[in-house]
C-alpha cells in the first residue's frame, strides 16, 4: 500500500515514512491486543500484568504517532494541488473523530498503566472491548486518509 504513495505530491518525503510507522505500530498494538483478549479471564496476575503494561506503552506510542506526527505532517506538508487540497480537506473532516479516539485510548492508559492488576481486574474486559471498537473506528479514519494520500500510478493515469 505505501509503495503508491508519491510524496512528490505531498511535498514531504517524511509521509510515506510515517505512514510505514504508523501501520507497523499499529500491527504491533493489533497483536498485543489479540494477546490480552486470549488470556481471559484475567486470573494469573503474574501473566497478564506485564503484557498489560506493554500494551499500554505500545498504545500510547500508537496514538501519539499518529495524533502528533503523521497528521501534523499532512497538514504541514500538504501542496495546493487539487489532490492535495482533497487530502487537507479530508484531514480536516477526520481529525475530530481521531481525537475522540485518541482519548479513549489515553483514558485506557491512565486506567491501567502501572495499575497493580488485582486492582483492575474486574473491569478490563469490558474496558478492553471498547477500547477494541474504538481502535477499529481509527483503523478506518487511518485507511480512509492513506487511500486519499494515494495517487493513481503513472500507468493508469
Amino acid at each position: 500500500m505505501i509503495t503508491n504513495i508519491r510524496s512528490d505530491y505531498i511535498h514531504s518525503k517524511a509521509v510515506p515514512v510515517l505512514i510505514t510507522k504508523l501501520l507497523t505500530e499499529r500491527q504491533e498494538i493489533l497483536v498485543l491486543f489479540n494477546q490480552l483478549v486470549e488470556m481471559k479471564p484475567y486470573d494469573k496476575a503474574a501473566a497478564v500484568q506485564p503484557l498489560l503494561q506493554q500494551f499500554c506503552q505500545v498504545l500510547v506510542d500508537y496514538v501519539a504517532l499518529g495524533h502528533f506526527e503523521v497528521y501534523q505532517c499532512l497538514e504541514d506538508n500538504v501542496g495546493d494541488t487539487e489532490h492535495c487540497r482533497r487530502v487537507k480537506g479530508l484531514i480536516r473532516e477526520l481529525y475530530p473523530r481521531i481525537v475522540a479516539t485518541t482519548q479513549t485510548a489515553i483514558d485506557f492508559n491512565d486506567r491501567y498503566d502501572g495499575r497493580e492488576f488485582p486492582e483492575v481486574v474486574e473491569d478490563l474486559c469490558s474496558h478492553l472491548s471498547r477500547l477494541g471498537e474504538n481502535l477499529a473506528a481509527r483503523i478506518e479514519l487511518e485507511d480512509r486518509l492513506i487511500t486519499a494520500i494515494k495517487l493513481p500510478s503513472p500507468a493508469t493515469v
